[in-house]
């Protein structure tokens, strides 16, 4: 799977130039698939609009991104703020040339922006893609252990983590992601906004990284498109070099107290 990452400008864009710079910035890059940042569709920190701004998961936005991935050839997964019902959901999807292919909804509202204005998804689904099983996290739900060890211990290979992340916590994607991909041998897909966004600066710092922790592709602080091809043999490799997933077993039964 040859897979990149947008890390978009965070401030003053409205959905169709989001949407035109992703194109120009993927357009010949022969991706199969792209992840964009969290809340991509509308901006993260953008208060009250949020409820103005959410749509139903094949609202307009959905529809343009569905357009967008038929142009270019490229599938985008992206975030938003999706509507449904009287409950918005901070929420990500994959869209292809054809339509959707895979959905998750934030699983943990951390405190600040989000705070009252999202309610809490459920579940972490594993979906096929590009000959590789792949799971979506967003931001807060991947830096607790137990989101990517959810999805790796339900078969994935890939997890794409859209995220928002202020430049106080730069070390969530210098050394909490690549920890997340090391302890379960899988590729993991970090993508941030850049710039500033209503007084909150974003760190920049999206980033590939493989199966051993590596960082495959790591982004600055700008506006910025990363690539890398993924691999199930890399994986496999891994896993079987550390068989963190398979000896965990005998760690629990050890532990008292402890769960899976």
């Amino acid at each position: 799977m040859r897979a990149g990452i947008w890390q978009s400008d965070g401030e003053g864009l409205t959905a169709v130039e989001r949407l035109t710079r992703l194109e120009a910035a993927i357009a010949g890059q022969g991706l199969d698939v792209v992840l964009c940042p969290e809340l991509f569709a509308c901006g993260y920190h953008i208060g009250d609009d949020i409820a103005r701004l959410a749509e139903p998961a094949d609202g307009p936005f959905a529809q343009a991104v569905q357009a967008l991935a038929a142009r270019v050839g490229t599938a985008v997964l992206y975030g938003y703020a999706e509507r449904d019902g009287d409950k918005v959901y901070n929420s990500a999807q994959l869209v292809g040339p054809g339509g959707p292919i895979a959905h998750h909804r934030k699983l943990v509202i951390p405190p600040g922006p989000e705070t009252g204005r999202f309610a809490e998804g459920q579940g972490c689904a594993v979906f096929d893609f590009g000959g590789l099983r792949c799971a979506i996290l967003i931001c807060y739900d991947a830096e607790f252990p137990e989101g990517p060890r959810a999805a790796a211990l339900a078969g994935a290979e890939v997890l794409f983590v859209p995220t928002a992340l202020s430049d106080q916590w730069g070390n969530v994607s210098r050394e909490v992601m690549p920890s997340r991909g090391f302890e379960n041998g899988l590729w993991l897909l970090y993508a941030n906004h850049a710039g500033t966004e209503n007084g909150l600066s974003y760190y920049g710092g999206s980033r590939i990284v493989g199966p051993v922790g590596q960082s495959v592709a790591v982004a600055g602080d700008g506006p910025e498109l990363i690539v890398a091809a993924l691999d199930a043999a890399a994986v496999t490799a891994a896993r079987a070099r550390l068989p963190y997933l398979a000896d965990r077993e005998g760690l629990i039964a050890r532990l008292p107290g402890a769960s899976a």
